[in-house]
Formats: C-alpha cells, structure tokens, sequence
C-alpha cells in the first residue's frame, strides 16, 4: 500500500498547489495522504473540495507540520487527522501565522542592514498567498540578481547560522504537542535525523515528546539509507512509538524522493496509518 502523511503544497514552500498534489497523488495509486504545509492547513482546506469530487478511494488525511522549539533547536512536529475547526487549532493558526509574520520582518531587517533593500515586500510578493518562509526571500535574491540561485542565498545569508536564520518566534515543543492532541490529532516527530543530533540527545528529544503526549515518528522521510530506516525503526519500538512515513515532497529534483511510499515493509511495527484503514 503506498501511503505518504508528509507533502507540501503552494500553501507553504511547495511547488504544486494543493488540486495538483491530490490528482498527482491519485494517479501514483495512493491510499492515505496528508498534505502537511508549514504551519498552515491552507493547502489541505483547498484540496478537500477537488478531492470530493475526484474518483478513486485515496483518503486525505488532515494535516500540518508546526514548527517549535526544543533544547535550543528548531523541530517540527507533524500533526495528523487533526480538527482543523476545533478552537484550540484556530488559535493555533493564528499565532503562527503571527510568528511567521514577525520571523519575516526580522529577517528581512537582517538582509537591509547588509544591503538587500526591499527585501520584506519582495519576500512577500514571492509568497503571494503562501505563508511566508525563507525559500521566498530566496527566491527574491535569485529574482533581483543578488545570488545565482536559492542554494547560494541559503549557504551565505539564510540557512543555519547565517543572519537570515531567525528561530526564536517559534512555540515551546511541549505546546505544539498539546494543540494537536488537543484538537484530536496524532503528533509525530518529522525527520528525526535531519536535526544532526548525537544518539543521545535524539533520545532526549523523544522522551520529551512522549513526556509532553507525542505517540509516533517518521522512520522513513524522502531519501535515506537502510541502516538509517532500521535505526530509526528500532527507536520506535524502543519508546513504543507508532511509525509514519513520508516522502517531504516539495517540488521534482533530481535528488527528491517522489511522491508516496510502500507500507508493507513496515506492517510489523505499530503503524500511525492502521488509525485510518477500514
């Protein structure tokens, strides 16, 4: 079964608009999907009427991917099959459309005082109706002739620990975890590996999860080694995790996972899918 509960979409820093990523997801034949922008659910709103009316049995499962704060670092939690209308989501929204909105104005603060004038309402030309990161102040750079492409904007000015790498809007892990849970949902760490931690703080961040009522984690996201599936798996029996998969899909390139992943290789261990099949 090819299912994938981690997707990105216009709404956010994907590619496709939310229509396209359905019938792109119905075509490859799968059965579970969630659409996962950052800190908006924008993209599955606007996917739910297209889906309706389109034939085939795929389900479309609620979803977001938060962005928080644990130990320091930025993580982002993955929230599924959660209540888009319940109020303890909408407030949710709201604030992090506000941290997002105060993220952008520093960053861009940051590029004007070395020289990037007008980079705010370029960022926010870029992001149109999406909400606003910084792969739009990226691609306002590459527009206006101030870098090559995104990935120089990214090495010199805005990936880690260059002035455009602003963390400190986001909420405390802790609290993302409650408004998921609160409004029904399963939260699950998304790409455990990508935050570089040693095996020990990784642990650390679990048992923080779990502590604050987080039930699973990403044992497969976009492209990974065998040893790197098999580590994560073994964490997830370790700590009695259910286990979600996901491509990350933003946009075709060379070296992204498409669209959809198999399930069967994982039907030994507790599966976050299984709340959703029949």
């Amino acid at each position: 079964m090819l299912i994938d509960f981690h997707t990105h979409t216009t709404a956010s820093d994907g590619a496709l608009d939310p229509c396209e990523l359905v019938a792109r997801a119905l075509d490859s034949n799968i059965e579970l999907l969630a659409i996962t922008d950052h800190d908006t659910m924008a993209g599955h709103k606007a996917a739910e009427a297209y889906h309706r009316q389109s034939a085939g049995g795929m389900q479309l499962i609620p979803g977001i991917e938060f962005s928080c704060r644990w130990s320091g670092v930025t993580i982002h939690i993955l929230g599924l099959g959660i209540d888009s209308d319940h109020p303890v989501m909408r407030d949710a929204l709201v604030t992090m459309a506000a941290a997002r909105t105060e993220r952008g104005e520093k960053i861009a603060k940051r590029l004007v005082a070395r020289g990037f004038d007008g980079a705010l309402q370029g960022a926010l030309k870029e992001a149109g109706e999406s909400q606003l990161g910084r792969p739009h102040f990226a691609a306002w750079m590459v527009e206006q002739g101030h870098v090559q492409d995104q990935n120089q904007a990214f090495d010199q000015y805005l990936g880690q620990g260059k002035p455009g790498d602003v963390k400190a809007f986001w909420p405390e892990l802790a609290e993302v975890v409650s408004w998921i849970v609160s409004a029904g949902g399963s939260a699950v760490i998304a790409h455990p590996l990508k935050y570089r931690f040693t095996g020990m703080k990784l642990r650390r961040l679990i048992e923080a999860f779990v502590a604050a009522g987080g039930c699973g984690i990403e044992v497969l996201s976009g492209r990974q080694t065998r040893d790197q599936t098999a580590h994560l798996s073994r964490l997830a029996k370790d700590y009695d995790l259910e286990v979600s998969l996901g491509s990350d899909f933003h946009r075709d390139a060379p070296y992204s996972a498409e669209l959809g992943v198999e399930s069967r290789p994982f039907e030994g261990l507790r599966c976050v899918w299984e709340r959703w099949l029949p």
